[in-house]
């Protein structure tokens, strides 16, 4: 039986993968141990529900746990979370984002890397059919080379839970799935509840959209020979594939991403907030600058 707990509950991600792990009927050797969050109303919500116990402090399943889900809605808490476990190995799912702040990222990797923890996360859009199929179209040179494309998704910028960055690696993380997780530069453009934004990679350009209140995603390529592109849904089906991805993990298998794609995004957040500060177009740092 595999033990887990989930800290930083806060969020509906967290009630789904209770209930994948408790009601799917496709996983049987799973326990979770219990949750922590440091909003007692998400403590309550969970227990309530699912009848799981709640931790009074989020280092308390320190060498009682087999793997650890983080998902907790501000990314600030991400690496706090996770430090008090990373010398035991045990594999982990961290939520988006990642972090916030870009050399906390670098950090967080090293010491993931350093003590071999195999680790999965981030955006559950990454695992959506629409967008596997945008990322093979592009792979598979059947419609020639790729001109660019456009993607759209909600924003958060007024949320408590770290404003721009709380949201915004949905979009990011899906454009690095598609198009690459090393673009160069980009630059900001704000109007109204709209921040439009391109993103330059080396052999084409990528505008995105980040809408203020509108639960909207859509993804797009420009390929030589044809334009695909559709709306996409987050629903639970995506959650289900997050917590399998994580469940391999626990079963030993080998993450899907190296740890500095698993990091990128942040680096590509932080530059388009210095866009958005200074009007500029900004620089993506290189992960081993930061």
């Amino acid at each position: 039986m595999y033990k887990i707990a989930i800290l930083g509950c806060e969020n509906s991600h967290a009630d789904a993968f209770v209930d994948y792990a408790l009601n799917s009927g496709k996983i049987s050797d799973v326990e979770i141990v219990g949750v922590y969050s440091d909003e007692e109303s998400a403590n309550e919500r969970l227990r309530e529900k699912f009848g799981v116990y709640t931790a009074k402090s989020y280092d308390e399943f320190v060498g009682k746990i087999d793997g650890l889900m983080i998902t907790a809605r501000h990314g600030d808490n991400h690496y706090k979370y996770a430090k008090p476990y990373i010398e035991s190995g045990i594999p982990m799912f961290i939520d988006k984002p990642i972090c916030i702040d870009e050399k906390e990222a670098v950090t967080f990797m090293k010491d993931l890397k350093e003590h071999n923890v195999r680790v999965t996360g981030g955006s559950c859009c990454v695992y959506d059919s629409l967008v596997q199929h945008l990322k093979s179209a592009i792979e598979c040179g059947r419609y020639g080379k790729a001109f660019g494309g456009f993607l759209r998704a909600p924003l958060g910028s007024n949320e408590k839970y770290g404003g721009f960055f709380f949201y915004s690696q949905h979009l990011v993380q899906v454009m690095c799935e598609i198009f690459g997780y090393y673009p160069e530069s980009v630059k900001m453009y704000e109007k109204g509840d709209v921040l439009t934004y391109v993103a330059r990679y080396k052999d084409y350009d990528i505008v995105g959209e980040f809408v203020e209140g509108n639960y909207t995603y859509y993804a797009s390529v420009s390929l030589e020979k044809d334009v695909l592109g559709d709306t996409y849904p987050i629903d639970a089906s995506c959650f289900a594939i997050e917590f399998e991805h994580f469940y391999k993990l626990l079963k030993g298998e080998e993450q899907r991403q190296s740890y500095e794609e698993f990091i990128a995004p942040i680096a590509i957040l932080n530059a388009m907030k210095r866009s958005l500060e200074s009007g500029n177009e900004e620089k993506i740092n290189k992960i081993e600058e930061i």
